[in-house]
């Protein structure tokens, strides 16, 4: 069964991988790994954005970059980028001093673009009829319509992988299958610490 698995990075980072040991994921190993043996993976497209430096931590790019650089080792990837927006904005402190301000500014970043460049690329794929099964990697309750419509428009099976600590029931409701991504699976599923691509040998970043 042609296969092709849809991951929101943003999605996937914020809800499973943060935090963790496990940042260094082969996204196919994972979706072997939770997928059954007739799911034969066609291709992965990763929706992302390119990070920027922060005061607090400048490496985070050079990070991101060598990530990309290891998915881009896995046979049949796309990388699609949405973009971030960084602004400062005031927000509530939880809880007020006496004669201090309620509010305080802060750095927001927040990820523009990978839900609808994802549910895009999910609906135009089923109407060149490229799979027989889509599955989405993310708990964004956002996609339970494309999910609905592939299925309903296109008769294909679409699957969910939610990496969300909390289940996300919209598309619990409407996928054909749905599963949660465990930390056991994540640690299972690590690239190697040493990769070689075209460009030559690139190591796991040493924060990882």
């Amino acid at each position: 069964m042609r296969t092709i698995v849809y991951v929101d990075a943003f999605n996937l980072y914020f809800g499973a991988v943060k935090g963790t040991p496990y940042k260094w994921l082969d996204l196919h190993a994972l979706a072997v790994a939770l997928l059954k043996p007739e799911n034969n993976i066609t291709g992965i497209r990763y929706f992302t954005a390119k990070v920027s430096a922060r005061p607090d931590d400048p490496g985070q790019p050079t990070r991101q970059q060598l990530y990309l650089r290891a998915l881009r080792t896995i046979p049949n990837i796309q990388i699609v980028y949405g973009h971030y927006l960084t602004h400062v904005v005031w927000m509530p402190l939880a809880h007020t001093i006496p004669g201090q301000k309620p509010f305080v500014q802060v750095i927001k970043t927040e990820e523009k673009g990978s839900d609808v460049n994802l549910a895009s690329y999910m609906l135009v794929d089923a109407a060149a009829n490229t799979f027989d099964c889509a599955v989405i990697v993310s708990g964004d309750s956002d996609l339970k319509m494309p999910v609905q419509l592939v299925q309903d428009r296109f008769n294909k099976i679409v699957g969910v992988l939610n990496p969300q600590k909390h289940p996300c029931k919209a598309l619990q409701g409407t996928a054909l299958f749905y599963k949660h991504i465990r930390e056991s699976a994540l640690a299972a599923c690590q690239f190697p610490p040493v990769l070689v691509d075209a460009k030559g040998t690139f190591h796991k970043p040493p924060s990882w």
